[in-house]
């Protein structure tokens, strides 16, 4: 697919099949065509920017990661003298077809050409400032040849249309270094245009002030040459740039220059013409070789019908045959100042159809190797050379794009009209071009501009199923400029298809389009962006249930994270349906699931979740392994609560005995079991029946912290030990054994302490008097066995809860005790 010598698959059309099938669609999608099976998408490219490793997915997003240490590339190395050559050629505009057009002299510019190298050659910095159409192109062309072997890495030509300080940068250290798929980060890119020396040769510059001066202080070895016009922003007081201002030509000139164009010498009538035509526009240049374009049109009329277009009025056509100056009227002097619509009334259908296409793509030319599929004539690639010398054209980098004022002039007369339909019609050809497996990055790199103007003038359109025409084509053009390097265009296309997407309401397009902003901000150092990108795309796919598009996004926000020195979130995670598939090697979960661990002591603020633990439900195939897991934790979780309480009522209660009154012995002894009451119901509380404080019955009091008795004593702890820092628990007389609700001895998990109040003072034995007495309960107090006391509150029927089902069966467990204890006989 050689733009230079194109072939019929460069231009969609197939000569073994319909040419209004394009060879990437089956003509019946239930039947494919397998003669003409389309390769599918595979510009997968890997590409090394900084310290990352970018891998350019056409088809989920581009993914991102940390390069390893043994695939960073080497160092860039420098140009040959040979290969600078080459490249200056291939970055040259093409050579339009047809007649070559004449070589005019650069008049009236020697001064200016001599001043301009001697301060090149002092290392200076220079602006030459100028009108569209003063010549400035031609100028620097001059310069730049003189200038060849000023500098050691040689000279430079760049293009500032349309780009950035960015942008310039890294054109110039691919102008200098060979580095394939390498693109340094900003700091690395300083560091290698800090020593390039070139003399720069900077046409249609955009921009000036602090930018400006960013540009001159990344390169201090290079000397500039800058191109621009008069609304260009000047440059800083402090930049040091000498400024060159460029006039028009002289009469003198003006009429040579249009001499050279028509190739013959000027009539009396001509040469009066353009004195007026001089007057009139300033002696711009570029108004003489159009002018010299209307005479040599004027000369081609005489010469018989058959070079006549029939689009011309038949009025102003002469007969044929006739011969001299009179037979077509020369251009009035207002034709002459604004000569494009006349140039192009004479000209091919095809090379109007192109100025329609220009107009459309705001001013770019497409390739002369797309305008056959374009225009829809397989001779129209010779449009470009039409176009050229009629001076319509100006050179822009590598391509052509209309002369100055020459769009605003065919807009006036009508060009416009179609240029919603044009801007589609590129679009769609440029979405199967760009696409294509064959088109390489540059080549779609190099058409840039033309596949930028077709989305703008689509975005936002009026017409309906532009913005999906737009999305089709930044989806299919976006990688493509990634994997050529052009990040300026990569930027432009994923904005103008983001927004296109939210025009057509295309959610997953959208979601694309930010993940690839995302990743673009991230190799540029731009974090915040780069996180609000990519948090904006996983939530669209998220609700799109695009897992794999997720996961992608989760990783470059990861990496996000890791670059900005965010802490990881230490809760949550990525949601179920986000997770990756799992692997065929990998290990199968249990058929329920992995049941959660729950903690045996959870770190809580309110004391009340402690013994009422809050219930959720969980799916039945794992509810059996919570629920047990839960049960153990809720018996653990009471004990830990009782026994906290167990210390500061054994406190409380040893406190008041030694300071009361009371002066006999019973006053300083006080046992765990007396807490029963000898002589219940005295205190004016029955001994069967629990007051009504809604604290009870919950096994909690009023603020979570403790449960509290029906008599207003604290429940002890079922284990019996107290708290450390408290002294050991008390030994019944003739066991030995410490002494607990339990009848083993051991304390039961769940059941705490009777919580009966004793209503009168423990009786001191005289036999014994260090030896606590021991109360004897009330033989004839009802109590559950000690089997009931095992019951467990998950099932219990109480209605106070698990909590109220433990404080009722550690009352009954400690009566059974009581009872069977021999030392209480």
């Amino acid at each position: 697919m050689d733009p230079n010598n194109p072939g019929p698959e460069d231009y969609g059309h197939d000569r073994s099949g319909d040419d209004t099938v394009p060879r990437r669609q089956s003509r019946d999608p239930l039947t494919p065509d397998f003669g003409h099976q389309t390769p599918q998408q595979s510009r997968t490219v890997q590409l090394i920017s900084g310290d990352l490793l970018l891998t350019v997915n056409p088809v989920d997003g581009s993914e991102i990661e940390p390069c390893r240490p043994g695939e960073r590339p080497a160092a860039p190395v420098r140009h040959t003298a040979a290969q600078r050559v080459d490249r200056e050629r291939a970055a040259a505009p093409p050579v339009p077809a047809g007649p070559p057009a004449p070589q005019l002299p650069l008049l009236e510019r020697q001064e200016d050409r001599e001043r301009l190298v001697r301060l090149l050659a002092r290392g200076r910095s220079v602006r030459l400032t100028g009108p569209a159409g003063s010549g400035r192109t031609a100028l620097l062309d001059a310069v730049a040849a003189d200038c060849a072997s000023l500098a050691p890495d040689g000279v430079v030509r760049l293009s500032g249309h349309k780009r950035t300080v960015a942008d310039l940068l890294h054109a110039l250290f691919e102008a200098v270094y060979r580095a394939p798929l390498h693109r340094p980060d900003r700091e690395g890119l300083l560091a290698l245009v800090q020593g390039v020396g070139a003399v720069v040769v900077l046409d249609d510059l955009e921009f000036g002030g602090a930018p400006l001066q960013e540009l001159l202080d990344a390169t201090p070895e290079c000397a500039f040459l800058f191109g621009a016009t008069p609304e260009v922003p000047e440059p800083g007081a402090d930049s040091g740039i000498e400024e060159v201002l460029l006039t028009g030509l002289g009469r003198s000139a003006s009429i040579e220059l249009l001499e050279q164009v028509v190739e013959r010498e000027l009539t009396d009538e001509e040469a009066n013409w353009a004195g007026d035509l001089w007057f009139e526009s300033q002696g711009l240049p570029l108004r003489f070789v159009q002018a010299g374009a209307l005479l040599r049109q004027r000369d081609e009329l005489r010469t018989g019908p058959e070079a006549v277009d029939t689009d011309d009025d038949p009025a102003d056509v002469p007969p044929f045959g006739t011969a001299g100056p009179m037979a077509t009227p020369l251009p009035s002097l207002g034709e002459g100042a604004a000569p494009a619509a006349l140039l192009a009334s004479r000209l091919s259908e095809a090379a109007r159809d192109t100025l329609r296409f220009a107009v459309a793509l705001g001013g770019e030319v497409p390739h002369q190797a797309h305008l056959p599929a374009l225009v829809g004539d397989t001779h129209a690639d010779a449009a470009l050379g039409e176009l050229h010398r009629s001076g319509l054209l100006s050179p822009a980098g590598p391509r052509y794009r209309l002369a100055a004022g020459v769009m605003a002039q065919l807009e006036a007369s009508g060009y416009a009209e179609t240029a919603d339909a044009h801007a589609r019609s590129a679009a769609q050809h440029y979405t199967w071009w760009s696409g294509h497996p064959s088109v390489t990055p540059e080549r779609a790199v190099a058409e840039a501009d033309a596949v930028l103007g077709s989305m703008a003038r689509l975005v936002p359109g009026e017409q309906a199923g532009q913005a999906s025409v737009a999305v089709l084509l930044a989806r299919s053009a976006a990688p493509a400029f990634a994997a050529g390097m052009q990040w300026g265009a990569w930027e432009k296309a994923l904005r103008t298809g983001q927004e296109a997407a939210r025009i057509a309401g295309e959610v997953a397009e959208e979601a694309y389009f930010h993940h690839e902003l995302g990743v673009l901000a991230l190799c540029a150092g731009n974090l915040d962006r780069a996180r609000a990108e990519l948090e904006t795309s996983i939530s669209m796919r998220g609700a799109l249930a695009d897992k794999a598009g997720a996961v992608a996004g989760r990783r470059a926000l990861a990496l996000v994270a890791d670059r900005s020195g965010d802490p990881a979130p230490s809760e949550g995670g990525p949601a179920a349906e986000d997770m990756p598939a799992p692997r065929p090697g990998d290990a199968a979960s249990p058929p329920g699931g992995v049941p959660a661990v729950l903690p045996l002591f959870p770190r809580v603020t309110d004391t009340s979740a402690m013994l009422i633990p809050r219930q959720e439900p969980y799916p039945k195939a794992t509810a059996g392994a919570r629920a047990g897991v839960l049960r153990g934790a809720r018996r653990n979780l009471v004990a830990v609560g009782a026994g906290a309480l167990l210390a500061a009522v054994l406190g409380t209660v040893v406190t008041l005995g030694a300071t009361s009154g009371s002066e006999g012995p019973e006053g300083q002894s006080v046992t765990t079991e007396q807490s029963a009451s000898e002589d219940d119901g005295e205190d004016g509380y029955p001994a069967d029946e629990p007051a009504d404080d809604p604290a009870s019955e919950g096994g909690t009091s009023g603020d979570g912290a403790a449960p509290v008795s029906p008599s207003g004593t604290a429940t002890p702890s079922a284990s019996g030990s107290p708290s450390p820092g408290t002294s050991a628990p008390d030994k019944s007389p003739g066991t030995g054994t410490p002494s607990s609700g339990s009848p083993t001895g051991r304390p039961t998990q769940g059941s705490p302490s009777p919580t009966k109040k004793p209503t009168k003072p423990p009786t001191p034995t005289p036999t014994a008097p260090t030896t606590p007495p021991t109360e004897s309960p009330d033989p004839t107090s009802p109590g559950p066995s000690p089997t009931e006391t095992e019951t467990d509150p998950e099932t219990s029927d109480s209605a106070g809860g698990p909590a109220e089902s433990a404080g009722a069966s550690a009352s009954g467990q400690s009566s059974a005790t009581a009872d069977s204890d021999p030392t209480t006989a």
